[in-house]
């Protein structure tokens, strides 16, 4: 049997009634995805508030360097054209 400090370390996501995303909220240890889910669905949605469930190993996330801010992000900032404040909004659009 595979305890549970042996076993792969998942992220949890849930989308909630109420939502069109799924959100990041926590990580479990589990032996296969199956038992991941089931161990989400009693840990994070024990008030009925999720309507969907990603399980995601932790070790298939790949992710950015604080050091690659720079190169990635930095020339977005020369393209302030891009925000939204340079768009007319129609008055009968109201508030967004």
């Amino acid at each position: 049997m595979t305890k549970p400090k042996d076993a792969p370390l998942w992220e949890i996501f849930i989308r909630s009634q109420h939502g069109l995303a799924h959100k990041h909220v926590g990580s479990l240890h589990a032996a296969d995805e199956e038992l991941a889910i089931t161990a989400a669905r009693d840990v994070y949605t024990r008030r009925n508030e999720g309507v969907s469930i990603w399980v995601v190993r932790s070790s298939d996330i790949f992710a950015t360097e604080p050091s690659d801010h720079a190169a990635l992000f930095d020339s977005a900032r020369s393209k302030i054209y891009r925000h939204p404040t340079f768009f007319p909004m129609p008055e009968e659009v109201g508030k967004i």
